[in-house]
């Protein structure tokens, strides 16, 4: 079946005819479906969890239709529990679903096949709707709606909303702000007018103390015992920082630490591997405009296992056939020439970033 889709001058993936609005054309598909269902990537973050929700009320409002929101893996991230307890996001588990022939899927701030999913391969998909330039499988699906020079799937919602002109409750106005935060307040910022505009939309109808309960969530002990993991086994080649993570509880204690070391004067670009369960969990950083940090992990990544992501941001994962020490040792070794070749970076013995003298006299202490 020939691709619906074809790419527009912005970047973005659009069907139809570009006369005709995006949301009309989103939801004039669906008139015929019996339910929708929206599903994420696995471990769904803020911008994938308020374009869900976005997105669910924009169709019950809209066409009357009877909607699900689905959640693949665990929420562990503080600030993304936060979100779904404060704001009453309902999800249902994806592995545990039925698909019915005659309800309509919709994949949000993601892409089809390209392995951050547990989706069962009949789910009846729609519509994709995404920012990332990852490339999915995107035969054959009727509603395509990609622009990945968009720094959030939120900013694509938002705009169907400000589109067809309907009342945006303060709970949705939440959500959708503050999956765009999330997304664009990096730097150097990864954001289009398009952002901004939403921004602004969203701004005086949202609840700014619900917000501010999100964004100071309460952390839990595991993410200190990452941290701490993270400083003692940092290493830093150049411009590049490497941190290794041996045992997390939380597949997102990898991106808490990348966040956190990019911030250090002395480097431009931080990668962290931590071993969550039977995978090592990947993600990068850099503040490097126009490095394509989705790209350069991508190729680091190569066939041992998925990586995607944005100009300055990355995340993918490997599947561990051991978890033993010296499995995770030959991993990171490998990681750690792929990246250094990747850079440019001459391959030498990295400095730490605390040294081994300090930690041993702060353990005598």
């Amino acid at each position: 079946m020939p691709r619906s889709g074809a790419v527009s001058e912005d970047g973005s993936c659009t069907n139809g005819a570009s006369t005709s609005r995006r949301s009309d054309r989103f939801l004039r598909g669906l008139e015929t479906a019996s339910r929708v269902t929206f599903v994420s990537h696995v471990h769904p973050d803020p911008d994938s969890l308020g374009s869900m929700l976005g997105l669910s009320f924009l169709v019950e409002y809209c066409l009357a239709k009877p909607t699900r929101i689905t959640q693949d893996g665990p929420i562990g991230r503080a600030e993304n529990r936060a979100m779904v307890d404060l704001l009453n996001i309902e999800l249902l588990p994806v592995e545990k679903i039925s698909w019915h022939e005659s309800e309509a899927v919709v994949m949000v701030d993601s892409q089809p096949n390209t392995g951050r999913h547990n989706l069962d391969a009949t789910c009846p998909l729609y519509a994709v709707i995404d920012h990332h330039d990852t490339p999915g499988d995107l035969e054959g699906i009727p509603f395509v709606d990609i622009r990945r020079k968009v720094g959030s799937t939120c900013s694509l919602v938002t705009r169907y909303f400000i589109e067809q002109e309907i009342p945006l409750p303060k709970r949705i106005a939440t959500a959708l702000m503050y999956g765009i935060e999330t997304e664009v307040s990096g730097y150097p910022r990864e954001a289009a007018p398009l952002d901004d505009a939403a921004m602004q939309f969203l701004y005086p109808l949202a609840d700014k103390d619900v917000l501010a309960q999100i964004r100071n969530a309460r952390l839990p002990e595991s993410y200190y015992g990452s941290m701490l993991q993270a400083l003692q086994n940092a290493f830093v080649y150049g411009r590049l920082m490497l941190c290794w993570i041996n045992e997390m509880e939380q597949a997102e204690h990898a991106a808490e630490v990348c966040d956190f070391m990019t911030r250090f004067e002395q480097v431009d670009w931080v990668l962290v591997g931590g071993v969550c369960k039977n995978r090592m969990i990947l993600s990068a950083r850099t503040v490097s405009p126009g490095a394509k940090a989705g790209d350069v992990l991508r190729r680091v990544v190569g066939s041992l296992g998925r990586a995607g992501g944005h100009d300055r941001r990355a995340g993918g994962f490997i599947p561990l056939t051991s978890t033993a020490p010296s499995a995770i040792d030959d991993v990171q070794g490998d990681i750690r020439r792929r990246i250094l070749k990747a850079l440019g970076v001459e391959e030498s013995r990295g400095r730490r970033l605390v040294p081994l003298r300090e930690m041993l006299q702060n353990l005598q202490t």
